[in-house]
């Protein structure tokens, strides 16, 4: 029989302790400033294929990272373009998602074939502090079955996840929309998902882009 996740708020050391189940390979749901989010060491497979396996998600559909930290961006990526600086230094930390190329560094399952890898550095503290704590990027998918609504609340995180070593209980997150997702290997840069930061914000920022 399963063991049942352990379930802890979001001081210092619960994250700490988190950080410590990550880097044993473990899995932890935590907040971000959207939904919360599965996260294990990006670095590590068998860690990353349990994520899959938690949300039935095909291995063909890439997962984001989450990093604490911009010096944590550069062994992910080839390079970072002038329009994907700018957005970095206006929106992180916050909710963009910034799909860049990825660099050899990257597990291929991460890319989902494409070659491409979503990065941010959360707009929530507790994710920040869990990556930089880890001294890794983590996974930030949403904790759900693929297909369904993302879970607001550790209940329903428990309630849904069947696997998970530990859960970061936040409370209620009740954001009405995602990140956004934008990528910069596009030309003109494309948003790929409408979210909480508005294209006409991306804009302003570095002109013409694609829409979703």
């Amino acid at each position: 029989m399963a063991l049942k996740a352990e379930v802890l708020g979001v001081e210092e050391e619960h994250i700490w302790r988190a950080a410590q189940t990550i880097k044993r390979g473990g899995i932890v749901v935590y907040p971000t400033e959207s939904f919360y989010g599965i996260g294990a060491d990006a670095t590590n497979e068998d860690a990353v294929k349990r994520v899959f396996k938690i949300k039935k998600r095909r291995e063909n559909n890439p997962i984001l990272l989450i990093i604490g930290k911009k010096d944590m961006l550069y062994p992910l990526v080839n390079n970072i373009p002038d329009n994907a600086q700018r957005l970095i230094n206006r929106f992180w930390p916050g909710a963009l998602t910034i799909i860049f190329n990825a660099s050899k560094n990257i597990l291929p399952i991460l890319s989902g074939g494409t070659g491409k890898i979503g990065v941010r550095i959360s707009g929530n503290a507790v994710a920040r502090r869990l990556s930089e704590l880890s001294g890794v990027p983590i996974t930030g998918t949403s904790a759900n079955i693929s297909g369904r609504p993302p879970c607001r609340s550790a209940d329903e995180v428990i309630g849904e996840l069947k696997g998970i070593d530990m859960v970061l209980d936040a409370g209620i997150l009740d954001a009405e929309m995602g990140t956004t997702v934008i990528d910069i290997t596009e030309r003109p840069p494309k948003v790929l998902r409408k979210g909480l930061i508005a294209e006409r914000i991306l804009m302003e920022c570095i002109g013409e882009i694609d829409h979703a």
